[in-house]
This record gives structure tokens, C-alpha cells and sequence, in this order.
């Protein structure tokens, strides 16, 4: 059901370079009953899942680490990021993604995962929903050495750490990724680890 108080009135594609970005008039009527209109950027790339791995017998997580543009042009001075695993669904449903995913930048092959939550990371201009997944490997589940796709110009580095010294990193601020913070604090709260 559509927000009766809400009518876009126009949207104009300002780039579809890499992902797509509107500029998006809208009517949006006061409670009062004025009518005041708006106009917004919004920013549509899909779609995407991250997940959190854990060992439980040996107390260690799986993170990656990237080069991150927007970072890099936000005040971070080498523009790398420690997060956990994330990628975009595609055509595929979020746990699917999620363990292609996985698969892709970490190495480790899982067959199931345990959906977290779902939420807007920056619902004031991105459309995107990211579904947070953790999940248990372990050496077994080893297939390759993962680091992301050439064809998707990814190079992801693949760290382990242990729980505590991954909780103390986001506590000193060597991690500042929202998604990465919410799954290692979900494991804390949880007593995953």
C-alpha cells in the first residue's frame, strides 16, 4: 500500500554510469494538509547481503578488507576497509547471495546461514536493503583463496581475527563499517563467540 500523502510528481535519471541515480520531485502533504514539495538525488544499487563468519571452536571471524572510494574522499586517508563479507544479491534471493558471496571474496564454501535482520544503512538517498547474515566455517569449508572477482575489479583482502581483537578494533575505531559493527555486536549480545 502507497503513502497516500506522498506523490512523485516527476523523476529524472541523472546516471546510470555504474548504478543508477534519480532526481525525484515529490508532493508531500503536511499533517496540517499543507502540501509542500521536495526535491531529492536518490541513489538505487540494488539489493545486498553481508554476513559475518565465525569460528566458535577456535573463537575467530572472517573479515575482509578493501580500497573503498567514498571513504577515501570522506577523510579516510588510505581508503581501505576492514568489513565483513557483502556483496549485491543480483537475480539471487539474500541467503543465496550471501553464500556466493562467501564463496567469492572469502574462499570458505557454506551451506547455511542464519538471517539476522534486514535494514536501510542510509535510507536519506540510498533505496538499498542490506540483510545481515551470520554463520559458522571452518577449515573444512576452505575451496579457494578467495579475494573477490577480476571481472568485478575486486580486491579483497582476507583477514581472520579473533572475536576479542575484532570487537576491540570497531571499540578503537580501526573499524567504522555500520554493517560490520551491528554483526559483531549481534555475536556479542548473542554469545555466538
Amino acid at each position: 500500500m502507497k503513502n497516500p500523502e506522498i506523490k512523485i510528481t516527476e523523476t529524472k535519471l541523472l546516471s546510470d554510469n555504474w548504478y543508477v541515480l534519480n532526481k525525484v520531485t515529490f508532493d508531500y502533504q503536511k499533517k496540517d494538509g499543507n502540501v509542500e514539495s521536495h526535491i531529492r538525488e536518490v541513489y538505487d544499487r540494488g539489493n545486498g547481503a553481508a554476513i559475518l563468519l565465525y569460528n566458535t571452536e577456535k573463537k575467530t571471524v572472517i573479515l575482509t578488507r578493501q580500497f573503498r572510494l567514498p571513504t577515501y574522499l570522506n577523510g579516510n586517508k588510505t581508503g581501505m576497509m576492514i568489513e565483513v563479507c557483502a556483496g549485491l544479491l543480483d537475480q539471487d534471493n539474500a541467503e543465496e547471495a550471501v553464500i556466493r558471496e562467501t564463496e567469492e571474496e572469502t574462499g570458505y564454501r557454506l551451506n547455511k546461514v542464519q538471517k539476522v535482520i534486514e535494514t536501510y544503512m542510509s535510507p536519506g538517498s540510498v533505496t538499498e536493503i542490506l540483510y545481515l547474515f551470520v554463520g559458522e566455517y571452518d577449515e573444512t569449508m576452505k575451496v579457494n583463496d578467495g579475494g573477490g572477482l577480476d571481472a568485478e575489479q575486486e580486491n579483497i583482502e582476507v583477514l581472520e581475527y579473533t572475536f576479542d581483537e575484532a570487537y576491540a578494533m570497531f571499540e578503537s575505531g580501526e573499524i567504522t563499517d555500520a554493517k560490520t559493527i551491528m554483526l559483531l555486536q549481534h555475536a556479542k549480545i548473542k554469545g555466538l563467540i
